[in-house]
């Protein structure tokens, strides 16, 4: 349809911009005649160019703008516009859509043709009865997610191939002696979440903007909250501030802090006081007088000691926190048969390529001993991955994930077992911040979605009663590079670390975070502390695997699933609600197992 300067005009109405001389119009019209440009393109060009400068609409100063800014992109070589040609290297989805698109063009036309008679190059087809002379390519999960699809080298990876020790049980807990490792395929299975906040984070949430003092808003309520909790606990009549001057024995409330940008060691501790008592004052702390002590930045802690200046605070006696109470499930669940959990955590293909084979060795465990749940935790697109820094994939890194979970999800249907999905900050397709929401890209089949469960980063589950405290951060390997510790015969440093995480009662209790990570503190104070104590606490990790019980919570380390260019470590164990363990405390968790792919 030709241009016009009643269509102008009208285009012009909309911005309510006016002009004088009637030959503007006519001018425009012009102009859109000679660059090819419609009625709106020409107006919003005018507007771009118009308003930054404060120019009336007239004449002249459409001829500026045709000399500044119409003939420059009149120059530009325009893109070729030819489709037949392809450059770079084909998918497969590229291909199987150029083959699909090429027989319904076919079948198009043989609908209008009338074939010779005795001619045998092309069968009729009809709705009733379609036919291809190609043959259909097989979309099963693993030919989906053939990396032959989106990755230029996808060569199984020798090491990990030829690796001996598969299957092979590396450390174990509680009961062995007739333990048998299949499930239920989740028939008898209820997985929920388990918070004490109204709603739990199950979506997608505004971050990237922070107010200091909303951050320290933050911290100083965990500090007073804890405080408030430990000195009901240990019965203390009142604190002092943290910078009064006292030659007597005082006691005091508040977070353990760095007095410099390194690393915490025991010349350079101090102590941030509360708002109430100590209108967040900060003073050095002399450890001289305690024996035992482990202390990490962030850590919330009541101090015994002298201040006889004000300026030194030295403690003679430690109060560590004490970890929430667990949760007591209704009777209902007793009755229900025991539940068998695996567990993995990614990378789930090795360093050197990108086929995704300890992932489907773990699904054909799946397969073979049908748990009721598997719980698999990021990254699943690992950022750290080689291929990924290198913009290997032919393919966007959401595409790749979604042809993961299709695997996974159409793999396991016939084991039956409910799968739980919860990402990592080293999900290169999903937003880096913790707490981390769940995966919302793939919506699964009809039929999955009661056994598919998408989680965020730390969430805390009830599976028929037990509750499972998971989180895919390495908090171990950001607390063990800070916490300072000194002690005779105390327990080892997982445990010292994993007892802080109970009696901090937050899944991520280090303040300031690791560098690697992006907190944003209003979501932290709603998401991360803990509701309850964890029957059973899964906290991958970088360090060596391990099964601990710690004050009654069993923690678990399963490992990487691959570790560089060989096989990893997963978990799997035995939890039934209601169940005692040794000394009368409370366990649910049966027996429990790391094995290698």
């Amino acid at each position: 349809m030709p241009v016009s300067a009643k269509s102008i005009e009208e285009e012009l109405t909309v911005f309510d911009v006016n002009f004088e001389d009637d030959e503007v119009p006519e001018k425009m019209v012009e102009l859109c005649t000679v660059h090819r440009l419609q009625e709106e393109d020409m107006v919003n060009e005018w507007m771009a160019f118009s308003t930054t400068r404060n120019l009336p609409l007239t004449v002249s100063n459409l001829n500026i703008l045709e000399h500044e800014v119409l003939n420059k992109k009149s120059a530009r070589p325009r893109p070729s516009q030819k489709k037949e040609k392809h450059c770079g290297n084909r998918d497969f989805n590229t291909i199987q859509e150029l083959i699909e698109v090429e027989t319904e063009e076919e079948n198009l036309l043989d609908s209008y043709a009338t074939p010779a008679k005795g001619s045998q190059k092309r069968n009729l087809s009809t709705p009733e009865h379609p036919q291809s002379k190609r043959i259909s390519v097989n979309r099963s999960p693993h030919v989906l997610f053939s990396p032959a699809s989106f990755s230029p080298s996808a060569t199984p990876s020798q090491k990990y191939g030829s690796r001996t020790n598969r299957g092979e049980v590396v450390t174990t807990y509680g009961e062995l002696q007739g333990t048998t490792w299949n499930g239920g395929s989740g028939r008898n299975t209820s997985v929920e979440l388990f918070t004490c906040q109204d709603e739990p984070l199950t979506k997608m949430y505004k971050f990237m903007f922070q107010k200091l003092m909303d951050i320290r808003e933050v911290v100083s309520s965990k500090i007073e909250e804890l405080g408030a909790s430990l000195k009901n606990h240990f019965q203390i009549d009142e604190f002092t501030s943290v910078s009064f001057p006292a030659q007597e024995t005082v006691t005091v409330l508040g977070q353990i802090g760095c007095d410099s940008n390194g690393k915490l060691n025991s010349k350079s501790v101090i102590l941030e006081g509360d708002r109430e008592h100590s209108a967040g004052m900060q003073v050095p702390v002399d450890l001289s007088e305690l024996k035992e002590y482990s202390l990490f930045p962030g850590q919330v802690v009541i101090m015994e000691g002298t201040n006889s200046t004000g300026r030194r605070f030295v403690p003679t006696k430690l109060y560590e926190g004490v970890p929430l109470p667990f949760h007591q499930p209704s009777k209902e669940f007793e009755e229900c048969p025991q539940q068998m959990v695996i567990t993995a955590c990614g990378p789930f293909t090795t360093s050197d390529t990108i086929t995704y084979d300890a992932l489907k060795d773990l699904i054909d465990v799946l397969n073979r001993d049908c748990p009721d749940i598997c719980i698999l935790l990021g990254p699943f697109l690992d950022a750290k991955h080689e291929q990924i820094e290198n913009l290997q994939l032919t393919v966007t890194f959401e595409d790749v994930f979604k042809r993961c979970l299709k695997m996974i999800i159409e793999g396991t249907r016939l084991s039956g077992c409910h799968l739980v999905f919860v990402p990592s900050l080293r999900d290169v397709h999903h937003d880096p911040v913790y707490p981390q929401p769940p995966f919302s890209c793939f919506e699964p089949a009809k039929e999955d979605k009661d056994r598919v469960h998408f989680v965020a980063d730390p969430c805390t589950l009830s599976v028929n009663g037990v509750i499972l405290g998971i989180t895919s951060t390495d908090l171990l390997f950001h607390m063990g590079a800070e916490e300072i510790s000194s002690s005779v015969g105390a327990p080892d440093r997982f445990s010292r670390i994993l007892r802080h995480i109970l009696t901090q009662r937050s899944y991520y209790p280090l303040y300031p975070p690791n560098e690697e990570i992006n907190v944003d503190y209003e979501a932290f104070y709603s998401y991360a502390p803990m509701p309850v104590t964890p029957d059973i606490f899964i906290v991958p990790s970088e360090l060596r695997y391990f099964i601990k019980d710690v004050t009654g919570c069993i923690c678990i380390n399963p490992g990487r699933l691959t570790k560089g260019l060989v096989g990893g470590t997963y978990a799997r164990f035995l939890v039934k609600s209601g169940a005692m363990g040794s000394e009368g405390k409370r366990s649910p968790c049966i027996s429990a197992q790391v094995v290698r792919i």
